[in-house]
């Protein structure tokens, strides 16, 4: 009797090249998503050391994107599934002068010069709201028609972090741009909660908190059993280790935290209200996980923090893009096999 023919199609991931990839909050996300990361580029020292420690099989390159040529990126030329970036967000922030394309650390010009040479078959990007303001109106626009004039359909979306799990606010600016067979199966992700069902900054914190023997961790705890307001991490021209502008530390007093501030360690028995919080406690308030290391001095190590995407946000855009990407047939073009 003859046998039945067994189909043994190997499993593929869909490759990424990630520029200003910083502390790997993006790089995390799209990680679990399944995607294979080729090479991460980033300028910041203590970012790329960050980076080397985490994971010491990711491919880091110290450099800045601007003046890179797509052959330093993708030296053999082989077929790339994702480009993804996290572009600085100062020239479009709130918090800002708000130059926008007029301010020297704009890096959308590069993203598109490295798209336009390497042909990813999908491009991601990460930025703050401010981007999405009507005072930008003109310059999305320029943006999305040279995605178009590459071959993209692409599509803007303002995402919160607390709609994906995360303690925190966090509105988002995401750009997705797809080839149009890709593009016609690609759907942003829905939410897995909601601010009232997101973790608690007093449910994450409290382990931490009460880690030293601080006898108010409890109160502390049942006084911020709500999301947080977002990170400002600053730039590297501004901001130091503090938890952003006035506004912002307004809300953070009203979880008991002062925000004026980033604290060397957890808070020990007599130390009074309101506590400030440790560089390790925003990260898990960003969603990294409690083994992530962080490289640099304080004010360096905040930045990373304060400045990343937070990894569930990232997976869950990166989960819609594989689906995508697999249904249009494009990921077996531009995968490596798993290794068995």
């Amino acid at each position: 009797m003859t046998q039945p023919e067994i189909n043994h199609q190997p499993f593929f991931r869909p490759t990424c090249i990630e520029i200003c990839a910083g502390a790997g909050g993006q790089a995390l996300g799209l990680e679990r998503a399944g995607f294979e990361h080729t090479l991460l580029v980033e300028m910041d020292q203590d970012a790329v050391q960050t980076l080397r420690a985490n994971r010491p099989h990711w491919n880091v390159l110290p450099a800045d994107v601007r003046g890179l040529s797509s052959g330093s990126l993708n030296p053999g030329n082989h077929g790339i599934g994702l480009l993804a970036a996290g572009v600085p967000c100062p020239p479009f922030s709130l918090a800002g002068e708000q130059l926008g394309p007029a301010d020297e650390r704009n890096l959308f010009p590069d993203l598109l010069r490295l798209s336009a040479s390497l042909q990813p078959h999908a491009v991601m990007v990460e930025n703050v709201k401010g981007i999405l303001q009507p005072k930008f109106d003109s310059y999305r626009s320029a943006v999305l028609q040279e995605l178009s004039d590459q071959g993209y359909r692409t599509s803007w979306r303002l995402l919160r972090a607390c709609d994906y799990g995360v303690p925190q606010l966090r509105p988002r600016a995401v750009l997705v741009a797809l080839r149009p067979e890709a593009f016609a199966q690609f759907s942003w992700p829905k939410p897995t909660a909601c601010p009232d069902t997101a973790p608690a900054v007093g449910t994450v914190l409290y382990e931490s908190m009460a880690s030293r023997g601080w006898e108010l961790a409890e109160q502390w705890a049942m006084g911020a059993m709500r999301i947080a307001p977002t990170l400002c991490g600053g730039s590297r021209k501004h901001g130091g280790a503090d938890l952003g502008p006035s506004r912002a530390r307004h809300a953070w007093a009203k979880l008991g935290v002062n925000g004026s501030s980033v604290a060397d360690e957890p808070p020990s028995p007599g130390s009074s209200l309101p506590v400030r919080l440790t560089v390790a406690q925003t990260a898990l308030l960003q969603g990294f996980p409690a083994d992530w290391k962080f490289a640099g001095r304080k004010t360096s190590t905040y930045r990373q923090v304060g400045n990343a995407f937070p990894p569930a946000v990232a997976e869950a855009v990166g989960r819609s893009l594989t689906q995508a990407l697999s249904q249009a047939g494009n990921a077996v073009q531009s995968c490596i096999p798993e290794p068995i």
